[in-house]
């Protein structure tokens, strides 16, 4: 999904349990092209073949590379951030930390999966430290898979090139209270405009 003024594209992965037609992966892409980030979705191999339960991580990891290569072949023009929603945002990391991805200038998580639900650890965040473009974190205060004060430290070594944005409220899917008084349509829009400014603030469009 391309806006007209695009300034960047994203190479958005999907999270474990859905696909690139989920409901919150098209309205994100529909969210972030007002923002003049365009997308790309993409399956995993899992998916498209309709099974349940993800690849191993190096065909996960393959085809995160796949996707970079075929946005910098469709788009040219436009800078590249690579990322996605949970899973699809961590095989991007470990993909970018055993070999950059080409054209690829800085990294979005929607959701970093640090840990399974009620197993908190930070094994999963040790590549991190072998990252050397921006990365940018969007996690919610209520996300069973990433314990902030857990990953709030683990990010801190990493320096500038990690940044944490923290949405009250908001669960692994984004997901807020009713009684918040916002809407999950209000989220999707806080999520896009930090991805953009986080895009401008960096350089990376």
């Amino acid at each position: 999904m391309r806006p007209p003024d695009a300034r960047c594209l994203y190479v958005l992965a999907h999270g474990a349990g859905a696909d690139m037609r989920h409901r919150f992966m098209e309205e994100m892409a529909v969210r972030l092209a007002g923002r003049r980030v365009a997308t790309l979705r993409y399956q995993f191999p899992y998916t498209e073949a309709g099974r349940k339960f993800p690849d191993r991580p190096a065909e996960l990891e393959a085809t995160v590379r796949a996707a970079a290569a075929e946005a910098a072949r469709r788009e040219p023009d436009l800078p590249l951030l690579a990322g996605g929603k949970s899973m699809g945002g961590r095989m991007t990391s470990r993909a970018q930390s055993a070999e950059p991805l080409p054209g690829v200038r800085g990294l979005v998580f929607l959701g970093f999966p640090l840990h399974p639900p009620r197993k908190p650890s930070t094994e999963r965040a040790e590549h991190l430290a072998r990252i050397d473009i921006p990365m940018l974190f969007l996690q919610g205060t209520r996300d069973d898979l990433a314990d902030l004060t857990l990953l709030e430290p683990t990010l801190q070594p990493l320096g500038p090139r990690a940044e944490l944005i923290i949405i009250d409220g908001a669960d692994h899917s984004f997901q807020v209270p009713a009684r918040s008084g916002r809407r999950p349509g209000d989220v999707l829009g806080e999520l896009a405009a930090a991805v953009a400014d986080f895009a401008e603030r960096r350089s990376l469009a």
